[in-house]
């Protein structure tokens, strides 16, 4: 081989891993974002907040107490009960005495005994009731948001705040329906973000089986390249991501040059 040719043959190596090089630059990957399945807490009727413990962004673990609603009605709600129940403990002490020395019926201690019933269940539901009336942390994980503050009336079943948890963080990103069968559920996918750490890794764990785009009932070449498919994986660190945080997911392992420079 003259030096000639040989010269050529190294432009021409050059060149392929120039473009190959401006390929990889060029590989912007899956676009997608994050999001988080919250967790809302709120009270079983409407009230007013007159206690909020908590911040957004604070820490908290199961059984912390969240927040306190104006109690007043549940109160006099279990007052009232009590004083049913006090009266029907007496009926029925009355009607089992009398039963006993035989000057009283069956039908009334029977009576007695189902209004005693009736009246115990009254009591603990006011009781449960009153104990809604403050609400806790169901789970651990961080304040996200708060919806209403001390002083603001809250209607029922509507949210005081959310939490996040830790392991409900997801990324959701959309892959053309050519790349579907690289991917598996449980397969690990990188994850670059700006200013992220360079080590970020996901597992998915859903894989759509519906596209999200449906053309005509004939599918032309052109049609089926727009086809994308929803993948969801979860992150290996979610303190270190955001919700809403835009991100870019690759099927390999290796980082690319893009999200590397």
């Amino acid at each position: 081989m003259t030096s000639s040719r040989c010269m050529k043959l190294l432009v021409v190596l050059a060149l392929a891993a120039a473009l190959a090089g401006c390929n990889e630059r060029k590989d912007p990957g899956f676009q997608g974002w994050v999001e988080a399945d919250m967790i809302f807490v709120s009270p079983d009727e409407s009230g007013r907040v007159t206690k909020l413990n908590v911040r957004e962004g604070d820490e908290v673990k199961p059984g912390d107490h969240l927040y306190s609603v104006d109690d007043d009605l549940q109160k006099a709600d279990l007052n009232q009960n009590n004083a049913t129940l006090a009266n029907a403990q007496q009926t029925y002490d009355r009607a089992a005495s009398l039963r006993g020395t035989g000057a009283g019926t069956q039908a009334n201690l029977d009576a007695a005994i189902s209004a005693l019933r009736v009246a115990e269940a009254r009591v603990k539901t006011s009781e449960t009731r009153l104990e809604r009336r403050r609400g806790y942390a169901p789970v651990a994980g961080t304040i996200q948001q708060i919806y209403f503050r001390e002083g603001e009336m809250v209607p029922e079943r509507r949210p005081v705040l959310s939490i996040m948890p830790p392991g409900n963080m997801k990324l959701r990103f959309f892959v053309p329906e050519a790349e579907l069968p690289k991917l598996s559920i449980g397969d690990e996918v990188k994850v670059t973000c700006d200013n992220c750490a360079a080590d970020l890794t996901a597992k998915i764990y859903f894989i759509a089986t519906t596209a999200e785009y449906t053309p005509p009932v004939i599918y032309s070449l052109d049609e089926r390249n727009k086809l994308v498919y929803l993948i969801q994986a979860r992150p290996s660190r979610p303190d270190a991501l955001r919700v809403g945080q835009p991100i870019s997911v690759y099927l390999n392992a290796r980082t690319p040059v893009a999200a590397r420079q």
